[in-house]
C-alpha cells in the first residue's frame, strides 16, 4: 500500500510531537507570578491529559510559595508589568508565530489601567490587534478572556472593561476560531478576602477562584482539539512544528 507524503508527514509528526495541544497562558504578574497556573494542571492531569497538553512561552518562572505538581509545565508568557498595549504592538506577533498555539487565555488590562490610565476602549482594541495576530499565527486558535480580577478599591474603568468583554467577544467570535469568557470578576464571586495585601494580586484563595474559572473552559478547548474525546481527531489537520525549538 502506498502512503502518501502527506501521511508520511503527518505521522513523524505526530511520533515526534505526540500531537500536543499547544496552550499559550498569556497575561501580566497575575499570570507570572501567582500560584493558579499549577493549579490548572492539576485539573489537566486529573483528566487524564497531562501527555497531551504543552503549555507554550518564552518564560518558565515560578514563584517559590507555588506547589509544582508532577510533570507541571511552567512556560508561560506572563509579563510582570507589562500592559495590553505594548504586548499587542511590539510583542504578540513573535510570540504567536514561535509558537503556534492551539489556545490562547489571557487576563490583560490591569497595568493598562493603573500604569498606562488606559481607557476600555484603548484596551479592547489591543485585544483586538492581539487576536488579530494569533489567528494570522494559527486561523483556527481557539481563546479564553479572563474578566479581570478586581482590585480593593472599586475601579470603574475595570468594571467597565469587565462589562464590555462580552460584546467584544460577540463582534469577534467565530466558529472557526471560538472565544470564550473565564469570568474572574467580582460579580462572579471573586471577593476582597481573595487578594494578596497590595489589593491587586490573588492570594491562594483566589488562585484557587481563577484555576476553578479558567480551568473548565481550558479543558473543554483542549478536549475540542483533540477531537472532543481527548483523543487525537481523525480529520485533524497536523502542521509540522520543530519540536525541540525553546518555548
Amino acid at each position: 500500500m502506498k502512503l502518501s507524503a502527506f501521511m508520511v508527514v503527518s505521522g513523524l509528526v505526530a511520533t515526534a510531537c505526540g500531537q500536543k495541544v499547544q496552550v499559550m497562558l498569556l497575561g501580566d504578574s497575575i499570570t507570572e507570578l501567582t500560584c493558579w497556573r499549577p493549579l490548572v494542571w492539576n485539573q489537566i492531569t486529573s483528566a487524564g491529559l497531562a501527555s497531551s497538553v504543552d503549555f507554550v512561552g518564552s518564560m518558565s518562572d515560578l514563584q517559590g510559595k507555588c506547589s509544582r505538581p508532577s510533570g507541571f509545565d511552567p512556560n508561560h508568557e506572563g509579563h510582570s508589568g507589562w500592559q495590553a498595549y505594548d504586548i499587542a504592538r511590539n510583542n504578540i506577533v513573535g510570540w504567536v508565530q514561535n509558537t503556534k498555539p492551539d489556545i490562547v487565555q489571557f487576563m490583560l488590562g490591569h497595568n493598562d489601567v493603573n500604569i498606562g490610565k488606559r481607557n476600555v476602549q484603548s484596551i479592547l482594541d489591543s485585544y483586538t490587534t492581539m487576536l488579530n495576530a494569533m489567528r494570522a499565527a494559527n486561523p483556527k486558535v481557539k481563546v479564553i478572556v479572563d474578566k479581570l480580577i478586581p482590585t480593593s478599591w472599586s475601579d470603574t474603568t475595570i468594571e467597565g472593561l469587565n462589562t464590555a468583554i462580552p460584546g467584544w467577544i460577540q463582534a469577534h467570535n467565530t466558529s472557526q476560531s471560538p472565544i470564550v469568557i473565564a469570568d474572574c470578576s467580582r460579580a462572579a464571586g471573586f471577593t476582597n478576602a481573595m487578594l494578596q495585601g497590595d489589593g491587586v494580586h490573588p492570594n491562594d484563595q483566589g488562585d484557587q477562584f481563577i484555576a476553578n474559572q479558567v480551568g473548565p473552559k481550558l479543558l473543554q478547548f483542549i478536549k475540542d482539539v483533540r477531537g472532543g474525546t481527548g483523543q487525537p481527531s481523525a480529520t485533524a489537520t497536523i502542521t509540522p512544528k520543530s519540536c525541540g525549538q525553546a518555548r
